[in-house]
């Protein structure tokens, strides 16, 4: 079992400085709209504290503000932040005019509007529409921000300092909290945890009672405590659930504040995984005790961005803890969010794969990071990197050619002594999909003397990152292909590498990353796997610092681990907001309202080899869309009947699905079938014959309501739904339908993907559908 950050070289520390003039200049964006068009939000900058009475300085701000706009009333509700511990200043709402006064009082040295200073937040929760100046309708405002909701992480521990988990504006620690923060190295409880980060525990027997010694921590560079070694679970945990903290970019990309979906839940974590000498660890035995653990504090939403490898276990083996952890938690009322895997872009490869599990794709939002490629003939071609250096890299531009009888030399191929590098910009092809050699060969380039690398390779939109002064430019086979020419064509070629900037917005989509596992699940294919995909390529958000003078650090970080605590910050979110609704409620609502196309209105792409418009097992439903789900209309409930009948549905014994519900069960002497389990999805793996299976729906939204059906599905797949109207009432809150799914075809076909939907002209519950067309035996 292995945490899943896609890139073993990724991590790379950046430290945080907050400068106070850039604070106030940046924290417009955070603010709610103004009502009146005439009116802005101006920063009125007062230079030093006079004094550290924060309390005189909020009113001395108030009072200045009032003699301006006329009344204490007025300055009260204009007001929008007071500026108090760093420097003295506020931001508020006013009219242009009003600012010129304001610019003119004694102790004032400037008054800026602040678009002028306007910059993007690390964009993901923007991009989701969670943004903290959207409107009081956003899911983020009516949740309370998910306030006092728990979200418990499994994962490589915590860095407690680091600011994303400062508690300033948390209440008391909500009273239903049965956990604990546990002492260990460099670890004082005492000082760790606080009103954010309420629990940490860390869990190791069972891979030292494995490996039959004890843990050598510090030959492994790890804590025997909660503390993160390496930053995974750091990352994660400041996704999910972290405060803010403004002006945070990694070297100038990325700038705007990080925080989590859910700023104001509270954060648990369990450290089952380890550094070992393969990369990283975590034993069953300790998953499963973290589970326990985490049911017993009283968590609301656990998110486990680890998974097993392929072959994947039934739910009911208990050499896989994740199943069956998060089958007592489900039964709890405790939503489990898990990561799909890393193995993409190929089929059948999706992880964590039980219906009762939340399981997550990876996406991308709409960012980009175009670094120029200048040629010496004056032609620019566009590539991606994260290359921070302060100046451009001018040098000479090289292939290495060779005969037509050798190997052609791709990226993976490179040695570090190849001498002809030094001090040159290397031009190469990669040859395949092989990250690790890939990475090997790039860092060879550095390592001979080189001082940049262009990379030729199959469109994706996944990036490498090296050492901030190393360009390593990111292009498409056809885009290397033309610089090869220029090389071919030039005596003397050149190139001018340009430091990355941040792009967002158009004409960038949304794409499933290339990693990201794909369905359908090899365990159990009449379960629509993945799920939900959400934001996990290139995620800015807290690691460890890498100068331990500071309190923390920020570097992007892209896998299915990344994406998965987006989930469970929305989770945390729908939670606060539905605190009576089931887990499964929660992930029909996720399903049922996803975007299957990008915000922008484009379609949306699966990256691979090639590219594929994204279907059902790239992204499950589609992309998240919190706003949405926090008002589904209709959800597809279940309960541990259901999970007992699904378990029953895929012939497991009765005595094995006792050990997994530790309660007696008996299956029915008829099989029930498994595409009548109640979930928001239908995949059939084998249409031979007419099909016919039933849903039942449950009306959260207005009492009276009425939901028509409408199928889209590919020709050749006849599909009829009875009743094909729904009528809700108050006396009538739930009711079951019918699907009919007919084939005509006369062949063996793969996968067809299609949808049914159910509106009332407000609402839209749309379920993705797979079916697998087989008329005759199938040998493969």
């Amino acid at each position: 079992m292995a945490f899943l950050l896609h890139e073993k070289n990724m991590i790379f520390t950046m430290s945080f400085v907050l400068v106070p003039l850039l604070l106030i200049l940046n924290v417009h964006y955070m603010l709610p709209a103004l009502a009146g068009s005439n009116s802005n939000v101006y920063i009125v900058y007062m230079g030093k504290r006079p004094h550290p009475d924060v309390e005189l300085l909020t009113r001395t701000h108030h009072e200045m503000l009032a003699t301006v706009l006329g009344s204490e009333e007025t300055s009260k509700n204009s007001m929008v932040y007071s500026y108090k511990h760093g420097f003295s200043g506020f931001a508020a709402k006013m009219k242009e005019a009003q600012a010129q006064m304001l610019s003119k009082l004694p102790g004032v040295v400037h008054v800026t509007r602040n678009r002028f200073y306007k910059v993007q937040t690390t964009r993901s929760w923007d991009y989701l529409g969670l943004s903290f100046n959207s409107s009081g309708s956003s899911l983020l405002y009516k949740s309370k921000m998910g306030h006092d909701v728990i979200i418990g992480l499994l994962d490589t521990g915590i860095w407690p300092e680091s600011e994303a988990f400062n508690d300033e504006g948390s209440g008391p620690i909500p009273s239903r909290w049965m956990g604990v923060c546990e002492s260990g190295e460099h670890f004082d409880a005492a000082k760790a945890c606080n009103r954010k980060l309420i629990g940490a525990r860390y869990f190791i027997g069972g891979l030292q009672a494995e490996y039959g010694q004890s843990y050598n921590a510090s030959e492994n560079d790890d804590y025997m405590s909660p503390r993160d070694p390496s930053g995974h679970g750091t990352h994660t945990s400041s996704t999910a659930g972290g405060s803010f903290v403004a002006n945070v970019s990694y070297h100038g990309l990325g700038l705007g504040t990080v925080r989590g979906g859910a700023p104001a839940a509270r954060l648990a974590m369990y450290k089952v995984c380890w550094r070992s000498y393969d990369g990283g660890v975590c034993s069953n035995a300790d998953v499963l005790k973290a589970f326990d653990e985490a049911i017993h504090d009283g968590v609301d939403v656990l998110s486990v961005s680890i998974a097993g490898d392929i072959p994947l276990s039934s739910e009911v083996d208990q050499r896989d803890s994740i199943p069956i952890g998060s089958f007592h938690a489900v039964a709890k009322g405790i939503t489990v969010v898990c990561a799909a895997g890393n193995a993409g872009p190929r089929a059948e490869t999706v992880q964590n794969a039980a219906p009762w599990i939340l399981t997550v794709a990876a996406s991308s939002v709409d960012r980009s990071f175009p670094t120029p490629i200048m040629l010496g003939n004056n032609q620019t071609a566009m590539g991606q990197a994260i290359f921070t250096g302060e100046d451009p890299v001018f040098a000479t531009l090289v292939y290495y050619e060779v005969s037509e009888l050798m190997v052609s030399r791709n990226c993976e191929s490179l040695s570090s002594n190849d001498d002809w590098m030094a001090g040159k910009v290397v031009l190469c092809f990669a040859s395949g999909y092989n990250q690790s050699l890939l990475d090997d060969g790039i860092w060879s380039v550095k390592e001979a003397g080189g001082v940049g690398v262009i990379v030729a390779r199959s469109p994706n939109d996944f990036l490498y990152s090296y050492p901030t002064n190393f360009p390593s430019v990111q292009v498409t086979y056809e885009i290397g292909t033309q610089i090869l020419y220029y090389i071919r064509s030039s005596s003397n070629p050149r190139v001018r590498l340009s430091p990355t900037r941040t792009h967002i917005g158009k004409p960038v989509s949304t794409s499933v990353a290339y990693f990201s596992s794909r369905g359908p699940s090899s365990n159990s294919p009449a379960i629509l796997k993945p799920d939900i995909s959400a934001p996990g390529d290139k995620i800015l958000a807290a690691i460890p610092p890498f100068d331990q003078s500071t309190n923390g650090s920020f570097v992007f970080l892209s896998g299915t681990s990344m994406a998965t605590p987006h989930v469970s910050g929305i989770v945390a979110l729908l939670k606060s907001l539905h605190q009576s609704w089931s887990p499964a409620a929660i992930k029909s609502a996720i399903v049922t309202t996803a975007l299957t196309v990008d915000p922008s209105g484009g379609p949306i792409f699966a990256e691979g080899e090639p590219p594929k418009l994204a279907d059902p097992f790239d992204f499950g439903g589609g992309i998240v869309n919190p706003n949405a789900a926090a008002d589904p209309g209709l959800v597809y409930d279940m309960d541990t009947k259901d999970y007992v009948q699904y378990l029953c549905a895929m012939g497991y014994t009765n005595s094995d699905i006792s050990q997994l519900t530790e309660d007696p069960v008996v299956c029915p002497s008829k099989q029930p079938s498994i595409l009548d389990i109640n979930l928001p999805s239908i995949s059939i793996p084998s249409l031979k014959n007419p099909i016919v299976l039933s849903r039942t729906v449950t009306n959260v939204g207005a009492v009276n309501s009425k939901y028509k059906a409408n199928v889209e599905f590919a020709s050749g797949i006849n599909i009829a739904v009875r009743p094909d109207t729904l009528i809700f009432n108050s006396e009538t809150r739930t009711i079951s339908f019918s699907v009919m799914i007919m084939n005509t075809h006369n062949v063996n076909a793969g996968y067809y993907f299609g949808s049914l939907t159910w509106t009332d002209g407000v609402h839209v519950v749309r379920s993705p559908i797979s079916v697998r067309i087989e008329v005759g035996e199938s040998f493969f």
